[in-house]
């Protein structure tokens, strides 16, 4: 496989100069700032929220780092991994010319990216175990796929994907691969992030918005090789992440061993739901997770979805999703959350 960065990045991203804010102008301590223009009397609330955000987010990085055992050089930061799944569209592919693939049923916002940027979207269905069809990918690849879209866990499946198979696809694809780990602190699988030298083509998606409980938040990351890390660099707006969000994700930081537990006793309920969904008489399957949610096959899925929303309860309908047919996807809930779905379902009367 012959990868070649600069084979990938857009002509004009290779000749861009990004736009220099007063903070990239200036590091270090001071006392007086009047560079940014910013409202120097303070604001009506927190004083320091006139103050622009450090546009590198320099000390989120270095406490990721701790965390992830990746170099802050190898973190691009998002207002989501929304931002970071756009940016990487941005950098790489060109409006009207190059494709993608990605590998429905998959996490949407991978296809809707595509539509934003003008980039072909090229499907190749996972096959009916929900792992890759590798020999139908192969023959979607030409010299214009310019990324491979892989979600592990897979959303909405709840499985991860065969390692060997992500092994294959970053050896043999020239261009680059994103993997989106989104879900990956529910599953005992390994995460790639660790894989970063060895494969100079891939990008890893994590959040905060699952296991640590900060989705109101909105932090994605994206760990990747220096080289593409300062691609997007160059695209990223200025101050992308507010110094809110910057100041909360330090401290929750600070607390992985409560997000440990947390993680513990949500894996802990997902398999009692799983053991205990499969006895409601209106549900026929409930597919194995390495996620914090669960794919589930009930008879007269509309129907199902409409009755749990008059009692109040809200899950989302995936039946209309290609290899989802007659599914929900249930999220889990707390325990008194979950006991009330169970008791919801068991009770509800087969569909005639």
């Amino acid at each position: 496989m012959n990868y070649n960065i600069n084979d990938l990045v857009r002509e004009n991203v290779k000749k861009l100069i990004p736009y220099s804010s007063a903070r990239d102008e200036f590091s270090g301590e001071a006392r007086i700032f009047l560079d940014a223009n910013e409202n120097s009397l303070g604001s009506p609330t927190t004083k320091w929220y006139n103050r622009y955000p450090d546009p590198h987010q320099l000390k989120v990085k270095e406490k990721l780092s701790a965390i992830k055992r990746v170099p802050p050089a190898n973190i691009l930061l998002g207002n989501g991994s929304d931002e970071c799944i756009d940016i990487l569209f941005r950098a790489f592919c060109n409006p009207g010319k190059d494709n993608v693939i990605i590998c429905p049923p998959t996490y949407g916002m991978y296809e809707v990216s595509a539509h934003i940027n003008d980039v072909e979207l090229r499907k190749v269905p996972l096959l009916e175990n929900f792992q890759l069809d590798l020999v139908h990918m192969e023959s979607k690849v030409d010299d214009f796929t310019k990324i491979i879209w892989l979600c592990s866990p897979n959303n909405p499946t709840a499985n991860s994907l065969i390692r060997e198979d992500i092994e294959t696809v970053l050896n043999n694809f020239p261009g680059i691969v994103v993997i989106d780990e989104a879900y990956i602190n529910f599953s005992r699988h390994r995460s790639f992030v660790q894989e970063l030298a060895e494969y100079p083509n891939l990008v890893v998606l994590h959040t905060l918005s699952k296991a640590w409980g900060l989705a109101g938040l909105r932090l994605g990351m994206a760990f990747a090789g220096e080289d593409i890390i300062a691609v997007c660099n160059k695209i990223k707006p200025p101050y992308n992440i507010a110094q809110p969000t910057q100041d909360l994700v330090l401290s929750a930081l600070e607390r992985v061993e409560e997000v440990n537990e947390m993680i513990r006793i949500l894996v802990k309920e997902r398999d009692m739901l799983a053991e205990q969904l499969i006895e409601a008489p209106i549900v026929e399957k409930v597919f194995p997770s390495d996620a914090n949610f669960l794919l589930v096959k009930v008879k007269a899925a509309k129907r199902v979805y409409e009755a749990l929303i008059g009692q109040g309860i809200v899950v989302r309908d995936r039946s209309q999703v290609q290899l989802c047919e007659e599914c929900l996807r249930i999220t889990v809930g707390s325990a008194a959350e979950n006991e009330t779905l169970l008791k919801s379902l068991k009770s509800m009367p087969i569909p005639s």
